[in-house]
């Protein structure tokens, strides 16, 4: 749409005042000669020409912000990889946290990540592919991995304190000594995890896969709620425990 619009030449100064009151004049005194120079400029080709130019350069420019979008995307995982790499072995979080949320909402896969020692307190990594990933001994209380790959995964001395872990592909992963102290387990599969040692107490096992969990001695199952048929005789059978008197995992019986 162009601004620049045909004007009409505004005439003689006496034809443009015209039955006009006198107390206007000055005003038209000024509006006369500048709608004369609007009627010349108007009839100025090369005018018209420059607004062509500039609908075109908003094309061009249009054009190169969706061509370039591809390597804008790619510099901006690179950038998400650098924190996530080079934050290892901190306490902090060292902007991991929103690096990695960022990683999966563009579908990035996250396999092999190294977060051990990493504090995630309330990251949000739902159908995150973490293959291989390693959480031990991370702080990832309160997170949401709901139905992401953490086959082969090590979560050893983990914490996962009240976050959501349902429909989570846990085959051959290592639990041990891990917390899921209230954690959602719901719909998961447990083929050939590790959970020794690991703080069951009050997490909800509904429609898991666990008849072929590879070992659960010592661990923790005072609580568990929803959990399918035989599995806390099956559990106590192979070394599991009840500690009910745990302060910090508050429990009230072994649920079937």
């Amino acid at each position: 749409m162009f601004l620049r619009i045909k004007h009409e030449p505004p005439g003689r100064w006496k034809q443009y005042t015209a039955g006009k009151p006198a107390w206007l004049l000055p005003f038209l005194a000024i509006e006369w000669p500048l709608a004369w120079l609007a009627h010349g400029l108007s009839r100025w080709s090369f005018l018209e020409v420059l607004e062509y130019l500039g609908s075109l350069s908003v094309l061009v420019a249009v054009i190169f912000y969706f061509r370039e979008a591809p390597d804008r995307l790619k510099q901006k995982h690179y950038q998400a990889w650098q924190v996530v790499n080079t934050a290892q072995h901190m306490a902090g979080s060292g902007g991991r946290i929103e690096a990695l949320a960022e990683l999966n909402a563009d579908g990035v896969p996250l396999v092999g990540v190294n977060l051990s020692s990493a504090f995630l307190q309330g990251v949000q990594l739902p159908k995150a592919k973490l293959v291989r990933s390693n959480f031990k001994e991370a702080d990832v209380r309160n997170s949401n991995l709901a139905g992401a790959d953490l086959s082969y995964a090590s979560l050893r001395g983990a914490n996962f304190r009240d976050s959501d872990l349902s429909s989570v592909n846990f085959t051959a992963a290592d639990l041990s000594d891990g917390d899921f102290c209230g954690t959602r387990f719901t719909g998961s599969d447990l083929s050939r995890a590790m959970l020794d040692g690991a703080e069951l107490g009050n997490v909800d096992l509904s429609s898991i896969h666990w008849q072929g969990i590879s070992s659960i001695k010592k661990a923790n199952i005072a609580g568990v709620k929803n959990a399918p048929a035989g599995f806390a005789a099956w559990a106590l059978m192979n070394g599991a425990v009840e500690k009910s008197g745990n302060t910090d995992c508050p429990v009230s019986g072994v649920g079937n």
